[in-house]
C-alpha cells in the first residue's frame, strides 16, 4: 500500500495550499474567476483594515458569483489588520488600470485603514471617477468617513459604525439601520453586519433569488434585508 502510494505521488501533483504561516493569503484561481468575469468588485484594503468586515463581504460577493478583486492602498500587497491577522491582496491599487470600470468599490472599515482612505487622493480619484460613471459605491463600519473626505454621496441617507455618527450627521441623512441604501451608494454598520452587508450587494449586483441561495448556503438564517 506505501509503495502503491509513493509511485501514485510520482506521477500526480498535489496543490499546495495558499496559506502562509503569517498571514492569510486571499488569493484566487485564475480558473475561478473566470467564471465571474461579468460583475465586478473592487473591495481596497489597508493597515488597521477591519479584517471581519474584508474577507466576510469579498467571500459573500464571490459566492455569489462576483469577481472580486482585493487591492491594497499602500506599497504592499500584504497588510496587517485591525486585529493583527495579516491578508495578502490579489494587487495594489496603484497597479489597477485606470481604464478598468468595476461595478462596485468597497471599502472596509477599520479606523486606521478608514483615516487613510479618507486621506488619499487616489482614492478619492477612484470614488468619484465611480460616482460619476454612476456606478455602486459600498462602505462599512468607519469607512463611510472616508465618502464625507472625499465628497461623495452628498445629502444621502447612511449608517456607519455608531463612534462615527457625528462625523456624518452634517451633510447626510444618517441612519441606524444594518444597512442602507440609496441610489448607488450602501454602507452598513460594522462587523457583526458584514453578512447582510454582502448579501445586499448580491442582491443589487446580481438578483434576489442569488442572495437568497447565498443566505441559505451559509446557514446565515437572518438574512431578511431588502432593497
Amino acid at each position: 500500500m506505501k509503495i502503491a502510494i509513493q509511485l501514485y505521488s510520482l506521477f500526480v501533483k498535489i496543490p499546495k495550499p495558499v496559506w502562509r504561516s503569517s498571514a492569510y493569503n486571499f488569493r484566487y484561481t485564475a480558473k475561478y474567476s473566470n467564471k465571474m468575469a461579468d460583475i465586478t468588485a473592487l473591495l481596497l484594503i489597508f493597515d488597521g483594515s477591519e479584517e471581519m468586515e474584508a474577507v466576510i463581504t469579498a467571500d459573500v460577493l464571490r459566492r455569489g458569483g462576483v469577481c472580486v478583486t482585493i487591492a491594497s492602498l499602500g506599497d504592499n500587497e500584504c497588510v496587517k489588520c485591525s486585529r493583527e491577522v495579516k491578508i495578502c491582496a490579489d494587487t495594489t491599487l496603484a497597479n489597477v488600470s485606470e481604464k478598468e470600470k468595476y461595478d462596485v468599490v468597497i471599502l472596509p472599515g477599520g479606523l486606521g485603514a478608514a483615516r487613510a482612505f479618507a486621506e488619499s487622493a487616489e482614492v478619492g480619484k477612484l470614488l468619484k471617477k465611480q460616482e460619476k460613471g454612476n456606478r455602486l459605491i459600498a462602505a462599512i463600519c468607519a469607512a463611510p468617513i472616508a465618502l464625507k473626505s472625499h465628497g461623495i454621496g452628498k445629502g444621502k441617507r447612511l449608517t456607519s459604525y455608531p463612534a462615527m455618527k457625528n462625523q456624518l450627521t452634517n451633510g447626510y441623512e444618517y441612519s441606524e439601520d444594518r444597512v442602507v441604501v440609496d441610489g448607488n451608494l450602501i454602507t452598513s454598520r460594522g462587523p457583526g453586519t458584514a453578512f447582510a452587508f454582502g448579501l445586499a450587494l448580491i442582491e443589487r449586483l446580481v438578483s434576489k433569488e442569488t442572495a437568497v441561495t447565498v443566505a441559505k448556503g451559509m446557514l446565515y438564517e437572518d438574512y431578511k434585508y431588502k432593497l
